[in-house]
C-alpha cells in the first residue's frame, strides 16, 4: 500500500470525530475535513484543511478526497435528515475508484450484522432494540456494509459499543465474532481507528472493539 501522508476525515466535526483528528494530528498526518459548519470547529492546527460542503453531495466528496491517501469516517444519522450510511458510502467508494485510494476506516454500531458473526444474547439484544426501534436507519447502515463487501476497496468497519466522551484509556477487546464488553471510550476508537488504518490488520472485515 502507499504510504499515507494525508487523510479525508468525514464526520470530524462530531464528538467521536474530534478525536480522531486529534489522534491523526498526533501521528503527524495532514488532514482534510469536510464540515457543514466549519464555524463551529475548534480545532487550530496549520496541518488542517477544511472543505465546507455535505457528505450527501458527490462533488464535496471529490473535492475532499482529492490528493488524500486515505479516508477515515464517524459519519452518523443524525435526527430528521436524509440518510446518510449507504448514500455516503456509495460516493466515497465511488471517488476512491477514481483517484486510486486503497483505504477506508469506518466507524459503525454493534448492531451491523455481517456472515461471520457469532453474537451473544446480549449482543444480539441490542441488535434487535436497533432494528425494531430504528428499522429504515438500520436497514441502510446494512445497505452500508453490503456496499462495502461488494467493492473492491481495503475497508475496516470498526464496530463498537456505547460510546463514553473521555480521554480515559483501557486494554480492549478485539473481536470479529461479538462484542466483548459494554462501552468503550472516543479516545480508544480514535486510537485503534488510526491503528488499523495505517496497519490494515482487519483488511475487509468488521471487528467489535470494546473495554474489557
Amino acid at each position: 500500500m502507499k504510504n499515507i501522508s494525508k487523510v479525508a476525515v468525514l464526520g470530524g466535526g462530531g464528538r467521536t470525530g474530534k478525536y480522531l483528528v486529534n489522534q491523526l494530528l498526533k501521528e503527524g498526518f495532514s488532514l482534510k475535513l469536510l464540515l457543514r459548519n466549519p464555524e463551529n470547529f475548534e480545532i487550530q492546527n496549520p496541518k488542517i484543511e477544511i472543505i465546507t460542503g455535505d457528505a450527501l453531495d458527490f462533488e464535496s466528496i471529490k473535492l475532499l478526497l482529492k490528493d488524500c491517501q486515505a479516508v477515515v469516517s464517524t459519519i452518523s444519522q443524525r435526527k430528521d435528515e436524509p440518510l446518510v450510511a449507504s448514500a455516503v458510502t456509495k460516493n466515497i467508494l465511488k471517488v476512491m475508484n477514481e483517484y486510486g485510494i486503497e483505504r477506508y476506516v469506518l466507524l459503525a454500531g454493534l448492531n451491523i450484522d455481517t456472515p461471520f458473526d457469532k453474537k451473544s444474547p446480549k449482543t444480539i439484544m441490542a441488535t434487535d432494540w436497533m432494528k425494531t426501534n430504528f428499522p429504515v436507519i438500520q436497514e441502510d447502515r446494512q445497505k452500508a456494509y453490503n456496499l462495502l463487501v461488494e467493492s473492491d476497496a481495503n475497508w475496516t468497519q470498526v464496530r463498537v459499543p456505547f460510546i463514553e466522551f473521555t480521554d480515559n484509556s483501557s486494554d480492549i477487546a478485539v473481536n470479529l465474532e461479538d462484542c466483548l464488553g459494554d462501552k468503550i471510550s472516543a479516545f480508544d476508537i480514535a486510537e485503534f481507528m488510526v491503528k488499523e488504518m495505517i496497519e490494515s490488520n482487519y483488511s475487509r472485515q468488521s471487528p467489535f472493539i470494546s473495554a474489557i
